[in-house]
């Protein structure tokens, strides 16, 4: 990994910077996302489980390369130690990579059917409002965290309820949407200059609501073992910012991330116990892939 210090003197080979490029550590949230939101509509076959999954990464990919395309000005200004002003990789190359990786995520979403779709244009439609505008808006996080909330969406279009039935997926989203936007407004901090806002953070703890509502005591133990790890690992990620003369904000962010799998295990446990465990497979490998591939 390349740092700020030796940026001017070493450059990430093409690879390296295809992975920081598309941000590929928090590809195991966005496989959370989907499985959640398709086991709590129901579930399906397997096959177009495997290509939302496909249609899916793609956005998600090309969506972090149009953001570093985006960011060129300000990358080549305060973090030169991104792969485009590092000269590893040029900024047509970026646009063109990003444009097309958008392309194949919406094929793949239309050969889902015609909703599922109609869907994933709305999410590439907001993907890149954000990516074009949130350096400049304060509101940005509550973009951010729309995409997700879109992608509950889109996911549970391809199960076997359809979404007019299922208004827990929903709910849901909005649930993962309010702790997205926590730590999102966190993440602003990291590169961009303005005193500290706590009170978004309040929002890192709605996933314990809403979830003590929909599941009550029908699957308590898996709920509070959950709760408790879930509690535990954000508690654990403020510690690195929170009350320190030098914050380290992009672990604690990089920490939360992560932490998307446990909300959407959480989100899961009372509609399809069995899979629960799958779900902190997934942020074990987000903290693996966070070893090699920077999150933020």
């Amino acid at each position: 990994m390349v740092t700020t210090e030796n940026a001017t003197d070493r450059k990430p080979g093409t690879w390296q910077s295809l992975l920081i490029l598309g941000r590929t550590s928090n590809l195991p949230t966005v496989w959370s996302n989907c499985l959640a939101a398709w086991l709590i509509a129901g579930g399906g076959p397997l096959n177009p489980f495997v290509l939302l999954c496909v249609g899916a990464t793609f956005l998600y990919l090309g969506g972090m390369f149009l953001n570093d395309a985006f960011d060129e000005p300000f990358d080549r200004a305060y973090r030169r130690e991104r792969p485009i002003p590092a000269g590893a990789i040029s900024s047509q190359a970026v646009w063109g990579i990003g444009g097309g990786l958008l392309l194949l995520g919406i094929a793949a979403l239309f050969y889902l059917g015609r909703t599922t779709g109609i869907l994933g244009l709305v999410l590439m439609a907001c993907i890149v409002l954000y990516d074009a505008v949130h350096k400049s808006i304060s509101f940005a996080p509550v973009i951010i965290a729309a995409c997700r909330f879109l992608l509950y969406l889109v996911a549970g279009s391809v199960a076997a309820v359809p979404l007019t039935e299922n208004g827990i997926v929903v709910w849901a989203g909005v649930v993962l949407a309010a702790y997205v936007v926590g730590l999102s407004y966190l993440a602003r901090r990291e590169s961009m200059p303005g005193p500290m806002q706590y009170g978004p953070l309040v929002l890192l703890a709605t996933p314990f609501l809403l979830v003590w509502i929909i599941n009550g005591t029908s699957v308590f133990v898996p709920t509070l073992l959950l709760s408790v790890l879930l509690l535990a690992w954000i508690v654990r990620c403020l510690r690195f910012t929170l009350g320190r003369e030098t914050p380290r904000i992009g672990q604690t962010v990089a920490g939360l991330l992560a932490g998307i799998t446990l909300v959407d295990a959480l989100i899961v446990v009372g509609a399809n116990a069995g899979l629960t465990p799958v779900f902190p497979g997934l942020f074990l490998i987000a903290l693996l892939f966070q070893r090699y591939v920077p999150a933020t």
